[in-house]
């Protein structure tokens, strides 16, 4: 018999985290987050999406063993100023078996109908800063830091409960040659688009250089990004979690700028180096070492991540991707980076993916958010 519980202690909320340890254990492409990172993205007191956000947790059990997880997600901002009355549904993980995934979701449905919302949407999280998106393609690849990682079954438990694909994203893999070697077309076009334009580069020296732009990125984010069908405005409280945390980290050579002749800044690149190996060896915990594989991953890699991309809506289409991909490309080589996955892209999104047929390139996984009426 399957019971479905409402997470509520610190020690539910513990199994909930943990549970896709216990799911995946064993599994090559599965890379897991940091534990208390987690706990920390699903507390209300420490996550200031809460204020515009609400959710509950609920996991399932047979015999008194977790056997599936899922969150279910109001993000008011979403329903009160883009009036889509949309209960999401995220964290869903859950044991081969059709009557979980059924019991899991109905907590979903249930919800959702009591807050009046129109259609459920998953798996997504509270804001577009977290992860998205059913894995449908690419099972035999490894999740990077800001995707997840999924069986194949669950999009044929989702199907069978009468849910169907949404959003659809893509995501890459690329090669990254020498800059003497890299296409000519993209070098030249960078550099006929940023006379053209009157651009230039906003260069960083040191981390505390960034902090100051911080709010101009997230608001080009907004400027870039808002017409998608699945944007949510990014709140200023978010902004402000997000540079306090995540910012002072980053080393300014991941992260290029350029900015119009009169200093507005028109488009950026954020990219890391990529933690998945660092991240599956330090299996959820920062210590003992942890932190050191993530501290080593950071200085010596041959492998880099796309995070976020920005361009003012007034440069799209005009080539100011060129000038983004031919800077980042020169850190690349610096640092011996050969290659490089770029965050999932909505397939309409498709003037970004146009940059990437100029290199060589293997789209490797797809993913998908699905969706059911109330």
């Amino acid at each position: 018999m399957i019971q479905i519980k409402k997470v509520e202690s610190k020690s539910d909320f513990k199994a909930f985290v943990k549970f896709s340890f216990k799911l995946y254990k064993g599994n090559p492409f599965w890379v897991p987050p940091i534990i208390n990172e987690e706990l920390n993205l699903i507390d209300v007191k420490k996550n200031p999406v809460f204020q515009n956000a609400e959710a509950e947790f609920f996991l399932a059990y047979i015999n008194d063993e977790v056997v599936g997880r899922i969150a279910a997600i109001i993000n008011w901002i979403e329903v009160n100023q883009l009036k889509k009355r949309k209960m999401r549904f995220g964290w869903f993980d859950c044991i081969d078996n059709q009557k979980v995934s059924q019991s899991l979701l109905n907590e979903v449905e249930r919800l959702g109908k009591e807050k009046q919302m129109e259609f459920v949407e998953g798996p997504v999280g509270f804001s577009n800063l977290d992860k998205a998106g059913l894995l449908v393609y690419g099972f035999e690849e490894m999740n990077t830091m800001i995707t997840q990682y999924n069986f194949p079954y669950y999009s044929d438990h989702l199907k069978a409960l009468g849910y169907k694909k949404l959003a659809q994203w893509v995501e890459y893999e690329i090669k990254i040659s020498s800059f003497e070697d890299s296409p000519e077309k993209v070098k030249r076009f960078g550099r006929l688009i940023f006379d053209r334009y009157k651009l230039h580069l906003i260069d960083f020296k040191k981390t505390s250089d960034i902090l100051p732009y911080v709010d101009q990125m997230f608001q080009l984010l907004t400027d870039t990004y808002k017409k998608l069908q699945t944007f949510v405005p990014i709140q200023p409280n978010q902004i402000k979690h997000y540079k306090e945390k995540y910012f002072k980290y980053i080393h300014p050579d991941f992260i290029k700028c350029v900015a119009d002749q009169n200093d507005r800044l028109i488009a950026f690149v954020i990219t890391m180096p990529s933690f998945t190996k660092a991240l599956k060896k330090a299996n959820g915990s920062y210590f003992p070492f942890g932190f050191l594989r993530i501290l080593w991953a950071q200085n010596f890699n041959n492998r880099a991540s796309f995070y976020l991309i920005g361009v003012h809506p007034e440069y799209q289409n005009k080539g100011v991707t060129a000038i983004l991909f031919n800077e980042i490309q020169k850190t690349f080589n610096k640092r011996g980076i050969t290659i490089v996955e770029t965050n999932p892209e909505l397939e309409e999104n498709k003037a970004i993916q146009q940059m990437w047929k100029n290199y060589e390139n293997r789209q490797h996984k797809k993913r998908a958010t699905f969706t059911k009426q109330l």
